[in-house]
């Protein structure tokens, strides 16, 4: 069972960051809905479909896989750097869904809106900036989430000789 989730949780872990890696490069080839609002929907809607289809299943399995590999494994019960990675879990969480696929659904379902009716394009793409800072910086928490899996932290006990 051991293995089975922490197989699961890298799984997951890929695909969460290989989706913030695809919703980065799409962010920098995406067009002007100024100059071309065809092309600006169309891409916007790939992203949207990125984020339902990879994003958030790849968190939900990162999560559950994780909160059930520390409720299955005794030595992680006590152990600092998983408690961390608890921590960034609930981040890494709020943050995908309120910080980017929230975003990118209404921008997505704004830009199709204008697609019949092209007077309100300026609306569209006003806060790219914040998008693409909140997946830098979800990106980064997970890489930090798999450098703490990776390397373990352990907790240094004084010994009775140094007492």
């Amino acid at each position: 069972m051991r293995k089975l989730l922490k197989f699961l949780h890298t799984l997951g872990g890929i695909g969460l960051l290989g989706a913030m890696l695809a919703l980065l490069v799409l962010h920098a080839n995406l067009p002007s809905p100024r100059l071309d609002l065809a092309g600006y929907v169309a891409v916007r809607n790939i992203m949207d479909t990125l984020a339902q289809a990879v994003l958030l299943p790849s968190l939900g399995l990162t999560i559950v896989a994780g909160l059930l590999s520390m409720a299955a494994v005794p030595a992680y019960h006590g152990a600092g750097w998983v408690w961390a990675k608890l921590a960034t879990g609930i981040l890494m969480f709020e943050g995908t869904l309120l910080g980017v696929q929230g975003p990118l659904e209404r921008e997505a379902i704004s830009a199709r809106a204008l697609l019949s009716d092209p007077t309100g394009v300026e609306s569209l793409a006003l806060n790219l900036s914040a998008e693409v800072g909140s997946i830098w910086v979800l990106g980064a928490v997970a890489i930090a989430n798999v450098a703490l899996a990776v390397w373990r932290p352990k907790k240094r006990r004084k010994s009775a000789a140094q007492s």
